[in-house]
């Protein structure tokens, strides 16, 4: 029995920033895996040859770029690196993000804010409208901004993080709104604590494991590849009519009420 829906991604082009590792390289798994062309996309080229073999190794196409998504000129290059390789961009998921400070909100510096919210929150801006003219002329398109739980609560020490993902919440419905009429979809996705080297610090260390995780009613961190199956919904057919959503994925901590303690 056929079903109304479906989350094949055959032919369809997916660009993936900080697509080299964690949650982004779980994501270009998925994608390729589903039949897309996936283009991953990281500043350092040890991470995206990396990349690129393990997805290659399973006999899945894929093209790595360098680029940093805090410059105006390098994410104009990447777009049209994958326009000129693939055709076109159907999918978008920006993922690339950065924390220079943690500690107390006041102790952090303009530096740290400039920094943070260049990446976190304008380098998906500047994604978004360089791949929306070229989704528009394909007929449609998905954009999935990778937010977070601290988007919609403050985690201790990471105040200037979560004031931008707060913001790519509120960019993510804006953008809906917006982008609705030309058939763009808009979504969010809001990880919880996720095991990844980014988080190497909360669980590397068995006592600020078991600390962090006492927040988690499921008493575990998700592992990347649980953040991937919503990116595929929302990438696939299956979310056409899903859009301005932000679906959270964080093992009841939010609904759960507890916070992290020391």
């Amino acid at each position: 029995m056929s079903t109304p829906f479906s989350f094949d991604l055959t032919h369809k082009v997916a660009l993936i920033t900080g697509g080299t590792r964690g949650i982004g390289l779980a994501i270009a798994e998925a994608f390729a895996a589903a039949g897309a062309n996936v283009v991953i996309a990281s500043r350092k080229q040890e991470n995206v040859d990396h990349a690129v073999s393990k997805i290659r190794a399973a006999n899945h196409n894929v093209l790595g770029i360098v680029a940093h998504t805090g410059e105006q000129r390098a994410v104009e290059m990447l777009v049209a690196r994958a326009v000129e390789t693939l055709g076109g961009v159907d999918i978008l998921v920006n993922n690339a993000a950065t924390n220079p400070h943690f500690g107390p909100l006041l102790s952090a510096e303009e530096s740290h804010w400039d920094k943070i919210l260049d990446v976190n929150v304008k380098g998906y801006f500047r994604t978004a409208k360089a791949c929306a003219p070229i989704m528009q002329k394909r007929g449609g398109g998905k954009i999935i901004n990778i937010a977070s739980i601290a988007g919609r609560i403050p985690l201790p020490g990471m105040g200037v993080y979560s004031v931008s993902k707060a913001a790519v919440l509120m960019l993510t419905e804006a953008l809906a709104a917006e982008l609705a009429p030309l058939n763009i979809q808009v979504n969010a996705i809001a990880p919880g604590l996720v095991k990844t080297k980014f988080s190497a610090a909360l669980w590397q260390n068995p006592q600020i494991y078991e600390a962090v995780t006492r927040a988690i009613p499921q008493r575990r961190m998700a592992e990347p590849h649980e953040i991937a199956g919503i990116a595929l919904y929302l990438a696939s057919p299956a979310s056409d009519f899903t859009t301005g959503a932000t679906i959270v994925v964080d093992g009841g901590q939010l609904v759960g009420g507890a916070q992290i303690s020391d």
